[in-house]
């Protein structure tokens, strides 16, 4: 007979846990669970549209990485930049949360036992997924965000996954309120603290930074890098709630879609109100006259560079990309769950059209690995074609592996590492 505690660990072992990605995004592998259109369940499968999400944001930082951000005639953001620009990050990590949240239980958090092995998986893969980012680091050429051809966010994941392991076995009530607490406590911290923490040498930590540099590259990662982990810890811990909820089901989904874009419009409208509206500008101006109004505009449009000055409280009412503040999380939040909800709504009827997206998520650690390694080349600028190359490629690699062998080849290993840390964390089942 087959003990309580066992039967929560064989069903927890039986789902694999997901890659994470290379924006890096943990790829949910556990089934879930859908139904038929007459409600029968026909079983556990994966959600299709998922995937579909998690490939949109895979194109989504190939294009921010390659694609231009200015047309050179009008000097305006293009438009891969407006739709894109800190939403595909944002989507990634929101996912990231998803995945985490399907592989420590789904509606139901695992807790005991196998909510240790859970964490022991968690701490398996952090440092797997860092380690293999301050490996490519490595290669990565250039310092500052000027100079590098991307920004590799999978040391920063290894963070992200760390600080989520407090957290893995709360509700989705708690997980949404712990993801407001961070979107507010996080952004403010930074602005507190930067300016007397110590500045990293370049934009993409590498192993010599870690050993030469523990403490500098600790702060980056935390607190003043790009994708600073304690701020971004609201994504993941907003994808951790959505991740608890009943994602097939179609009521879900269209208040995934309609909450997201009701978040991400105000959160527009409130830095329209505090900025533009309320003398915000002004202030900003006042206390930061060194950029003028072109330097201001600037960081509001594409983002600091290389961190958002911290002169003043107003600096966290704007809502730019890549600029971490409170508003600028609500809008990547809101966008993510909009498209995540879209995506699901999408792939009940046209499931089978997503499969190019889907077949990309599904393996999004392996193909953005990749994608940075092809980077390091920097036969990219200037060259709008290669984006054409990198995603043409990745598709066409992702539907011949997935046909042949299934999941990705980096999320095969990291998931053998974190099932065997499972299963020595696990006490066996015994039955009679």
């Amino acid at each position: 007979m087959t003990t309580s505690q066992g039967r929560d660990a064989a069903r927890s072992a039986s789902g694999t846990q997901g890659a994470a990605p290379g924006d890096p995004h943990t790829k949910p592998e556990t089934p879930t669970e859908t139904t038929t259109p007459g409600g029968t369940p026909p079983g556990k499968r994966r959600l299709v549209g998922i995937d579909a999400a998690r490939g949109l944001a895979l194109i989504g930082m190939i294009s921010i990485h390659i694609l231009p951000s200015w047309d050179p005639e009008t000097f305006e953001p293009t438009a891969q930049w407006t739709v894109f620009a800190g939403r595909s990050v944002a989507l990634f990590a929101l996912l990231a949360g998803v995945g985490l949240a399907f592989s420590t239980g789904g509606r139901t958090p695992h807790t005991g036992r196998v909510l240790t092995a859970d964490r022991a998986g968690v701490v398996v893969r952090a440092l797997l997924i860092a380690t293999l980012g301050l490996a490519i680091n490595q290669v990565i050429p250039g310092n500052t965000i000027a100079e590098v051809p991307a920004v590799n966010i999978l040391v920063y994941y290894g963070a992200f996954f760390v600080l989520t392991i407090p957290f893995l076995g709360i509700s989705a009530p708690a997980l949404f309120a712990w993801a407001g607490f961070f979107a507010v406590a996080g952004p403010v911290l930074v602005h507190v603290v930067r300016d007397v923490l110590p500045a990293a040498a370049g934009s993409n930590p590498g192993l010599t930074d870690l050993v030469t540099d523990p403490g500098t590259t600790s702060a980056q990662l935390l607190l003043t890098g790009t994708y600073p982990a304690l701020p971004y810890l609201a994504y993941l811990l907003a994808g951790m709630g959505i991740g608890r909820l009943n994602l097939a089901g179609v009521q879900t989904q269209v208040c995934l879609l309609v909450f997201g874009i009701g978040l991400a419009v105000a959160a527009w409208c409130a830095y329209w109100v505090l900025i533009l509206q309320t003398g915000g500008y002004d202030q900003l101006l006042t206390h930061t006259p060194a950029l003028g109004e072109d330097g201001i505009d600037e960081i509001i449009v594409w983002g600091p560079d290389p961190v958002l000055p911290t002169s003043t409280w107003w600096w966290l009412a704007i809502a730019g990309p890549y600029t971490n503040t409170p508003l600028a999380l609500a809008t990547g939040a809101g966008s993510g769950a909009a498209a995540l909800g879209g995506c699901l709504l999408l792939a009940r009827r046209f499931g089978t059209w997503l499969l190019p997206l889907s077949a990309m998520g599904a393996m999004t650690l392996s193909l953005y690995s990749a994608h940075l390694l092809a980077l390091s080349t920097e036969v990219h600028y200037d060259q709008p074609v290669w984006f054409l190359v990198h995603v043409g490629a990745a598709l066409v690699f992702a539907l011949c592996w997935r046909r042949a062998m299934g999941q990705g080849p980096l999320e095969r290993l990291v998931a053998a590492a974190v099932g065997a840390t499972r299963r020595a964390v696990l006490p066996r089942t015994r039955t009679t």
